[in-house]
């Protein structure tokens, strides 16, 4: 059995990704900062007989990262799919005039380094499987810069940038990348953007694969 190891494990899409992969097979690795919130994940995927277990890493510490992402597949089993949509921190989003050189350290260590720390420390196991899926998760300033929140809008395009590359570079190796564009907020009951529907919308970029990039609705005008 294969794991599912998730970078941002939280109540919202984070549960909800972590259930349908769980379902779908996979054991879960929940990797996040807050260990209270990684027990009460483990308990409630117990419910629906997912096995699954929590790691403590932080996105900004890279070592923290691939010391987690070694452990669950030492753990778990090897890593098939990993998918990395931790929530940004509010100060990441300071308007374009206020956002100094200084300003853009953590954003970029956030949605650069840790990207990047992830897929190095999950590529020699897939290679190893002979198939993977690197799934991550964007809001719409990835692909439409915002001067409203410049701190995301510059990390989230470099972001795309690695993702694209990645994709062209290991589909010869059966390995795959793909970002989805979530445009608004993650709501539940939401057609498209609720957690279950955007789960949902992952497990077939998955399962049939595709483009680099989906959305999981319409951009707005």
């Amino acid at each position: 059995m294969t794991t599912f190891a998730l970078i941002g494990a939280g109540p919202g899409l984070g549960l909800a990704a972590a259930r349908r992969f769980g379902t779908a097979g996979h054991h879960v690795a929940l990797i996040s900062r807050n260990t209270q919130h990684q027990d009460e994940l483990v308990a409630e995927l117990a419910l629906d007989g997912i096995a699954a277990r929590g790691f403590t890493a932080d996105v900004l510490d890279p070592a923290s990262l691939a010391t987690a992402l070694h452990a669950a597949a030492e753990g778990l089993g090897p890593i098939e799919v990993l998918q990395f949509s931790p929530v940004p921190r509010a100060d990441f989003m300071k308007p374009v005039l206020e956002t100094t050189a200084a300003d853009l350290d953590d954003p970029l260590a956030f949605s650069v380094k840790g990207p990047v720390t992830c897929v190095h420390a999950v590529l020699p196991g897939m290679r190893e499987l002979g198939r993977g899926t690197l799934l991550f998760v964007n809001g719409a300033s990835a692909v439409r810069p915002n001067p409203k929140v410049a701190g995301t809008s510059v990390a989230f395009a470099a972001e795309s940038a690695h993702v694209a590359m990645l994709h062209d570079a290991l589909a010869p190796e059966n390995i795959h990348a793909a970002q989805l564009i979530v445009p608004g907020a993650i709501r539940p009951g939401a057609e498209h953007s609720s957690p279950a529907a955007l789960a949902e919308r992952l497990y077939t970029m998955h399962s049939e694969r595709g483009a680099f990039r989906q959305y999981s609705e319409p951009m707005p005008a």
